[in-house]
Parts: structure tokens; sequence; C-alpha cells
């Protein structure tokens, strides 16, 4: 598998990369969250995952409060260095809600498209 250095990939105007975040067991995805350099630093030295907060402008440590730790097994990359998939061993609940995954909830349109052939 080809390797990615940290100067390759794109970061947003704001410093930020998207990380989602899957189980390494079974392939859920548990969440998504927002790293820029220094929390990807961190998270792939301390092998738990770290975000930046985007609301209040700060590094945190997953599982810090909660207890509800991700331990990291892999981080990948996508095609065009935009996107971060990290792979993890999910102690506790993912969401901050005490759900397993944030993907917990099924999108239903106001209006049935199903009649419109969507």
């Amino acid at each position: 598998m080809e390797t990615v250095a940290l100067d390759d990939l794109t970061f947003d105007e704001r410093g930020l990369i998207p990380a989602v975040v899957q189980d390494a067991e079974n392939g859920d995805v548990l969440m998504v969250g927002w790293m820029n350099r220094e929390s990807l630093d961190r998270t792939f030295d301390e092998k738990r995952t770290v975000f930046w907060s985007r609301s209040r402008q700060e590094l945190w440590r997953k599982g810090d409060t909660s207890g509800h730790v991700q331990h990291v097994e892999e981080i990948r990359v996508d095609c065009d260095g935009d996107v971060l998939l990290v792979r993890v061993h999910q102690v506790g609940a993912a969401c901050h809600t005490g759900e397993r995954s944030c993907f917990f909830r099924i999108f239903s349109s106001t209006t049935d498209r199903r009649s419109e052939g969507v």
C-alpha cells in the first residue's frame, strides 16, 4: 500500500481535513471529525484519536471526558489526499448521545419521492 506524508495532504482554507472514523473490527462508520496538522500528528503519535473542535476552537481527545476511547489501528488517505479514514478499536460509544455510531438515524424526506421515481 502506498504511503502519504503529512505535506501531501490537502487541508481546507481553515487548515482542516475531515476524518471518517471506522470500526476496524466490523467496518461500521462510527463518526466524522475534523483534524488539523497538530491533531493528526498527535493521533499518529498517541495511537488515540485527537480532533479539532470547530465550535470550541481547540483540540480534543476522544474519550478524555466520556471514557469512550478510540485506539487507532491505521490511518488511510483517499485518492485526492483530502479525506482521512481512521480505523479504530472503539471502547464504548462513539457518539456523544451514547449510541455506538453517530449514524443511527435514517433520513426521510418530508416529501415521499418514491412516487416521483427518485
